[in-house]
């Protein structure tokens, strides 16, 4: 197993950058996702890594080796993509086997290293089925065997649960971190999906435009981002966003346009006079007889909680009780928020003044 490093890495298709300068430490045996909007580099960078794209400058270093110049069969890695790209003709053991027979490998050590993949993967009474025999998460399990049994150094996923309904990805996403667990082998995982970052990842990467907004462990971006792009980028639902300035007479309050008053626990210095975002996660916002009034834009019962968006500020915002909440579109409810853990952004530059 190694480390990966990426080292002002940068990449140019003719005169337009796509990746602007990326630097990226992975710890051996850590789990990375990287995450982002769609064209946001993010598989570009994982091509690059696996030697399908040429970079333009900087350096890519899977352990000690700089292996910009390598080609892909010599970089120690193995590639899951999200169209499984197993061959049709060619039986789930023969898939998984195949690298190892170009290899020349002995066929006793092939049987073994398959065989051993298989019973990670619960393919063991499937090793003599083709692909259209499977299912979806079938063939995606055959895919991680045919990668598992090249013991590489790093495993690289490519939106691999993405062709998967939203029930098996569920289950895939418990799969893949629970096989991580057990190998213990680097892995650099693509996706635009925040909730597979959040659920999967040890160290998530957010990237937009073709640099990196921030890195760091799934709760400390959720709880700490760094700009307005990660805070809304990363929550489901979404942070909410209420443009305004803090008061001239009390900096313990945030005006919004409307005139509706809205708590600040601890202001910063540098905000005031300035145009803000006030930032606040729906569940930091609770029912109360005395708050502040919202009218009851929809609501959106889900069994366990319910959610609601209501006029706040001036601005749709999104609420989630736990309590189930009977009320109608055109009512007013009173709600209180959690000062301690709103956030206060920068409108001009996005940047997180505190929270």
């Amino acid at each position: 197993m190694a480390g990966v490093d990426f080292v002002d890495v940068r990449k140019s298709f003719g005169a337009f950058p796509v990746i602007k300068g990326v630097d990226i430490e992975i710890e051996d045996g850590e789990f990375v996702i990287l995450v982002g909007p769609s064209g946001c580099g993010k598989s570009t960078l994982l091509r690059m890594l696996a030697g399908l794209e040429n970079i333009t400058a900087g350096e890519i270093r899977i352990g000690e080796r700089v292996v910009n110049a390598l080609p892909p069969k010599q970089r120690d890695i193995a590639m899951v993509f999200q169209n499984y790209a197993l061959y049709p003709h060619m039986t789930v053991a023969d898939n998984m086997a195949f690298s190892l027979m170009l290899a020349k490998s002995p066929k006793s050590e092939i049987d073994s290293r398959v065989s051993k993949a298989a019973g990670i993967l619960g393919l063991t009474t499937l090793l003599d089925r083709y692909p259209r025999q499977l299912s979806g998460g079938q063939r995606q399990r055959v895919a991680m065997g045919r990668a598992i049994v090249r013991d590489p150094q790093v495993f690289l996923f490519d939106e691999p649960l993405s062709n998967l309904d939203a029930k098996l990805r569920v289950a895939m996403r418990a799969e893949i971190k629970e096989l991580h667990q057990r190998l213990q082998t680097t892995t650099v995982y693509v996706t635009h999906d925040q909730i597979e970052a959040m659920t999967m990842a040890d160290k998530i990467v957010v990237m937009h435009d073709g640099i990196v907004e921030q890195i760091g462990a799934p709760l400390d971006l959720y709880d700490n981002p760094a700009n307005l792009f990660v805070a809304g980028f990363i929550g489901s639902p979404a942070m909410n966003m209420i443009k305004g300035r803090l008061a001239q007479d009390d900096p313990h309050a945030f005006v919004a346009p409307d005139g509706t008053h809205l708590p600040v626990a601890r202001p910063a210095a540098a905000a005031k006079g300035r145009e803000l975002v006030y930032g606040l996660r729906p569940e930091h916002i609770a029912l109360d007889a005395a708050g502040i009034p919202a009218e009851v834009v929809v609501i959106e019962p889900t069994g366990y909680e319910t959610q609601l968006i209501v006029k706040l500020g001036g601005a749709d915002v999104t609420c989630v009780f736990r309590e189930r909440v009977h009320v109608a579109p055109g009512e007013t409810i009173r709600i209180s928020i959690d000062a301690e853990h709103i956030h206060l952004f920068d409108a001009e530059t996005g940047m997180r003044l505190f929270g």
